[in-house]
């Protein structure tokens, strides 16, 4: 199973938006789903379309992030398109955005639903998802609140004074504190304080009803309808334009799970996610990850910090230039709350997909040391040679504990006792160094040692361990076929092919552990080659020694670079002037 399986196989069954990403990390499509697990496994299963098929054949990862409601996904959505412009996605032409409902900042402000924001117009309501119920509701208001309607002041009353939905101030002297008394009962009631319009509305429906007005009774509902969709508040997007992160948590089995939601102009547009081993308190382990947060140059300082209400602030507030806050309530709170829903969501996919990774390593490993009559390989190392003609002979070992790499355990070996190409006897030095070393430190033996090769190298191996180490370990051999990929595994006295087949675990761990191992050899050498090439065409001039060399390889790389410099060049890095002059010469006389 690849990582991408893993991942699928643990997302959460949630709303929110998930982000498909090429193997150079780029966002090519976002999307929403009332269930992210259901809705991103179908990408990977079934027939699609061949735009589909395109995008499955891109997508190398993915990341995603839960909301509370699908609406809130809908609106994420939007915003992410808008932000990334996958290539993917289909964008609209008109830029078409969600609605808000507006008052205007004038002498004679007036109510509208608009879809542009522009901060010092107005002050802003939403957005909202459904631009029926934002007009529905803003003729609810005309009725309550009687601003102007107009766009252009009249010289005479119109049809909205006679009906009372205007104060008619094209004629009559309308106060300030009128229109002010009004922006604020329509304030309170766009922020949620609509208790008491809905319980008119609710008094006259059930008064209608038993009159048996039933039209004017489904009025009165539809209504109260439209007022519960328009204040469904979106956590998604708000009109409060001040740049805020918002941080999340979750602790589970000794480590800690962070969350930042990003929120611009008004706007959810990021979510990063970190994992670490808990080697302190919950409150300090919590704000020693956020200052660390800020110190890297990616991360940019934000006006506004919130964090859990659990925590004290005033810390980080004192340490950090920006506000910290702790929301107690309202749309802020809810959107901690949702940083910590997805930390925990984290958290859970983490452990989830190492218990599966761990049952699937530990049943190839069962399984490989069935195959081969051996006890289960826990710790199994494997050796791989590189050089060009006998040039710069290397060799590498890998560990693999539990099927999984363990990178702190894998050596290096600069070949010294062997001349010319001679994979045998190279190998058979690496082994005898590795060894040697393992008996003398008292270092775990392996339970398998793996050759990347056939017999030959099996019994070279087999050679050293028996007759001058004294270790009786196994040893296999992987042989490849034409297209250099593993093609079967060899075992045994005299060596004979282990049957297994190609789709299961056992055979996918071998590939793996053979593609490591010349993938470590292969960039050893490379790494040992180029130094090797730079500090030879060096060695002859002169004032440049073995420190002045490791200066000029850590500065400019390559010899071509060098090449490519002046005299000022090099003394700009502490070289003398006279040993710079000889350098460029001595270069430039080289093809």
């Amino acid at each position: 199973m690849s990582e991408l399986q893993l991942k699928l196989s643990v997302l959460p069954v949630e709303p929110g938006c998930y982000l498909m990403k090429n193997s150079d990390g780029e966002i090519i499509y976002v999307g929403k789903a009332k269930n992210l697990r259901s809705r991103v496994r179908s990408y990977f299963t079934g027939a699609h379309d061949e735009k589909t098929m395109r995008l499955v054949q891109d997508i190398v990862d993915f990341d995603f992030i839960v909301t509370q409601s699908e609406i809130e996904s809908l609106l994420l959505e939007n915003t992410l398109i808008k932000k990334h412009y996958p290539r993917y996605n289909i964008l609209l032409k008109d830029d078409k955005s969600y609605p808000f409902i507006k008052i205007t900042k004038e002498k004679h402000p007036k109510l509208v639903v608009t879809r542009t924001v522009k901060p010092k117009s107005g002050k802003y309501f939403g957005p909202y998802p459904n631009a029926y119920s934002a007009h529905e509701t803003k003729k609810l208001l005309d009725r309550i609140y009687p601003l102007r309607k107009c766009n252009v002041m009249p010289d005479k009353l119109c049809l909205y004074y006679h009906i009372g939905q205007c104060l008619g101030p094209c004629v009559f002297n309308v106060s300030d504190e009128q229109n002010q008394e009004m922006i604020d009962g329509i304030t309170n009631f766009l922020n949620g304080e609509t208790d008491g319009v809905m319980k008119e509305l609710e008094d006259k429906m059930q008064a209608a009803a038993k009159e048996l007005e039933f039209e004017k009774a489904k009025e009165y509902r539809d209504l109260m309808g439209h007022i519960e969709n328009t204040m469904l508040k979106q956590n998604m997007l708000t009109s409060d334009m001040t740049a805020r992160d918002c941080f999340g948590y979750a602790v589970d089995n000794g480590w800690m799970s962070v969350s930042v939601l990003f929120i611009r102009s008004g706007k959810l547009i990021e979510k990063k996610a970190e994992m670490f081993p808990m080697n302190d308190d919950v409150e300090e382990e919590f704000f020693r990850f956020i200052m660390h947060f800020y110190d890297l140059n990616s991360n940019l300082m934000p006006k506004e910090i919130h964090i859990p209400k659990e925590f004290n602030g005033e810390l980080l507030d004192e340490a950090l230039p920006a506000t910290v806050k702790t929301p107690l309530r309202g749309a802020k709170r809810e959107m901690v709350a949702l940083a910590s829903k997805n930390a925990k969501i984290a958290a859970e996919n983490k452990f989830e997909m190492i218990a599966r990774d761990e049952a699937r390593t530990i049943k190839a490993i069962e399984m490989l040391g069935d195959l081969m009559n051996i006890e289960t390989p826990r710790r199994i190392e494997a050796f791989d040679n590189s050089n060009i003609q006998g040039a710069d002979p290397v060799s590498v070992m890998v560990s693999f504990i539990d099927g999984k790499p363990s990178k702190k355990d894998y050596r290096k070996y600069k070949i010294r006792t062997v001349q010319g190409p001679d994979d045998y006897a190279s190998m058979a030095e690496a082994v005898r160094r590795r060894y040697t070393r393992v008996l003398k430190e008292g270092l775990p033996l392996p339970d398998l040692i793996i050759v990347d090769g056939a017999v030959g190298h099996m019994n070279t191996v087999k050679d050293v361990l028996l007759n001058e180490l004294s270790l009786d370990i196994p040893v296999a051999g992987l042989a490849k076929d034409d297209k250099h990929s593993t093609a079967e595994l060899l075992y045994g006295d005299p060596a004979e092919i282990v049957t297994m087949k190609k789709n299961s675990q056992s055979f996918y761990l071998l590939q793996r552990i053979q593609d490591e191992v010349h993938r470590f050899a292969i960039s050893f050498h490379r790494n040992t080659r180029r130094k090797t090439s730079i500090v030879s065409q060096l060695d002859n001039i002169e004032g440049v020694g073995p420190t002045r060399k490791r200066k000029l390889l850590s500065k400019f790389g390559s010899i071509k670079r060098m090449k490519e410099k002046n005299v000022t060049d090099f003394t700009d890095i502490g070289i003398p002037k006279n040993v710079a002059e000889n350098i460029v010469r001595k270069l430039s006389e080289q093809p």
